[in-house]
């Protein structure tokens, strides 16, 4: 062969041996995208705030988020993170979603305050961030939540029941959630309306940041400051917390009513044990699948207020579609009634050894 010829030839084989790589690749992925490719259709993102303080979002929330999604679109995947109480590692997360192309973002936003700039840079690539438990600020889709100045109200009210007639004299402790998460807000409004005007007063009110350890750090100083006899119970805004306040009182021979919110394990433990008065069930299902099908509806360009009954207003932007749910006081008294009637846990999963005796007290077995 000469060597025009070879000139000629070289190429058109180089470009035949191109295409047909290109179809056998074609061939054996199908129509399969690719979820971290530049404008991805079957991929959502899903974000969540941290792990520490509360179980219930990689126990409940992640899973049952994931699995709804799956049985409304078996072609979508979630690709999730959790911002383990860090919103800088939050905005990381984000930022890597809008890079990889995914057109819908759930956000449980760790610090609800700073998404604003996020939100808006995702909106103006098209990008739909459905806002999930906490209102992210900025143009958000939609919000799926608890309405949760009731379960403040919820909260504010199992304390009063848990003091019984003692509660016109009693001076209350209040260990609020973090100051950045707009739902915190929210709690402490409802508990005041619930507890202002019916207690004596509340005399030493902090926040513990949603962080255990810190929790721990104000009722050891609530102690320090009013004495072992200067309060009669106290509040918690959730239940991670109140477990390091049970803690912390205990070793310091105080024995007075502590509530919180979220329904743990742990905390479902403390309840029948008599450690913790009461906790706030809110149904995490219900939550993760309204989540879900609004994720996919966005994600199909379908209209969210298909699924959402409400609006609701942001520090920034009005009129968001919401979806609001209801949540319950959960005591010793109707446990089953409430998480084991739901599934949430079975009277195995509550009632390990060391919980046997006070589980057969309750009626549980």
């Amino acid at each position: 062969m000469n060597a025009a010829l070879r000139r000629l030839l070289v190429p058109t084989a180089a470009l035949t041996l191109a295409l047909s790589m290109t179809a056998a690749c074609g061939k054996a992925g199908g129509d399969k995208k690719d979820p971290t490719t530049p404008g991805d259709t079957t991929s959502i993102g899903l974000l969540l705030p941290e792990n520490a303080s509360s179980v219930r979002y990689e126990s409940f929330d992640r899973p049952f988020i994931e699995a709804k999604v799956k049985s409304l679109c078996a072609s979508c995947k979630v690709l999730y993170n959790n911002a383990e109480g860090s919103a800088a590692k939050q905005k990381q997360q984000f930022d890597t979603l809008l890079t990889q192309g995914v057109k819908v973002i759930i956000l449980d936003a760790y610090n609800a305050k700073s998404t604003q700039g996020w939100v808006q840079e995702a909106a103006a690539k098209g990008v739909k961030v459905l806002a999930y438990d906490r209102l992210a600020t900025g143009p958000v889709s939609a919000y799926v939540s608890f309405d949760n100045e009731k379960v403040g109200e919820l909260q504010g009210q199992a304390l009063l029941d848990a003091l019984g007639p003692k509660a016109p004299d009693a001076n209350i402790v209040m260990i609020n959630g973090d100051e950045a998460d707009p739902n915190a807000a929210q709690f402490k409004t409802g508990a005041h309306k619930a507890l202002d005007g019916k207690i004596k007063k509340v005399v030493y009110e902090q926040s513990g940041q949603w962080d255990p350890t810190v929790a721990g750090q104000k009722i050891a100083a609530a102690v320090t400051e009013l004495g072992k006899n200067g309060f009669q119970a106290v509040y918690s805004a959730n239940d991670g917390m109140a477990g390091a306040i049970i803690t912390q009182l205990h070793g310091s021979g105080i024995n007075v009513p502590v509530g919180g919110q979220d329904a743990g394990l742990d905390a479902i433990q403390r309840v029948i044990n008599g450690d913790q008065a009461y906790t706030i069930y809110k149904a995490y299902k219900p939550l993760a699948d309204n989540a879900a099908e609004l994720a996919v509806d966005l994600l199909q360009g379908k209209d969210p207020t298909t699924v959402t009954t409400s609006h609701i207003d942001s520090t920034t932007d009005k009129n968001i579609p919401a979806k609001l749910l209801d949540a319950k006081i959960v005591t010793k008294t109707n446990i089953t009634q409430t998480v084991i009637a739901d599934g949430l846990y079975t009277t195995t999963d509550i009632c390990t050894p060391d919980y046997a005796t006070a589980c057969t007290t309750t009626g549980l077995k």
